[in-house]
């Protein structure tokens, strides 16, 4: 995960896929599944805030780029809803969005009604220590036998570090989005 917030690179899987149990209880659909759906469908969507532009020439709306484990999603957000969830917007590194699909040929949109800010659940994957484990395994399995033979030893799973580096910590963890407004 902090490899994902240092250089947008991981070689683990994406920060998301981690929450996705939790997401879907909430009927949170992935990104590829909302830029899938058809036009007129409300759904609520989830993501990492990759870009947030507000051009000049668009009259006061924003637009954001999310992306879960599944790929981007293009997201609308109307001057009045920027204006009464502004924070939300501009500070949120991860967020939910309850919205409208918005399909015009190839091109697609979640057109916004609502806005979440799930920063605090990316912070909390710390919490998730099961699913952060890396997989061990010993390196002299071939001469001892295969793994369940009678004379193989239990593995032992790999443990957090017990050390605070404060730029390091999970609570810290911030995904730089590129900004443009």
């Amino acid at each position: 995960i902090q490899d994902y917030s240092h250089t947008g690179l991981t070689l683990r899987q994406h920060p998301i896929a981690f929450l996705r149990k939790d997401l879907s209880a909430r009927q949170i659909v992935t990104c590829e599944e909302a830029m899938m759906a058809k036009d007129g469908r409300w759904l609520m969507t989830a993501g990492l805030v990759l870009v947030r532009q507000k051009p000049g020439s668009a009259k006061g709306v924003m637009f954001l780029t999310i992306e879960d484990e599944t790929g981007p999603a293009n997201v609308v957000v109307w001057p009045k809803l920027f204006d009464r969830r502004r924070q939300v917007v501009l500070g949120s590194s991860m967020m939910a969005i309850n919205g409208r699909i918005q399909r015009e040929g190839d091109v697609v949109h979640l057109i916004a009604q609502q806005l979440f800010d799930l920063s605090g659940d990316l912070s909390g994957l710390a919490d998730h220590d099961e699913e952060l484990r890396l997989p061990t395994g010993r390196g002299d399995e071939f001469a001892h036998g295969s793994p369940g033979s009678p004379d193989s030893r239990e593995r032992v799973a790999v443990k957090a570090r017990d050390i605070f580096i404060p730029d390091l910590h999970i609570n810290t963890l911030k995904v730089k989005s590129r900004n443009f407004h």
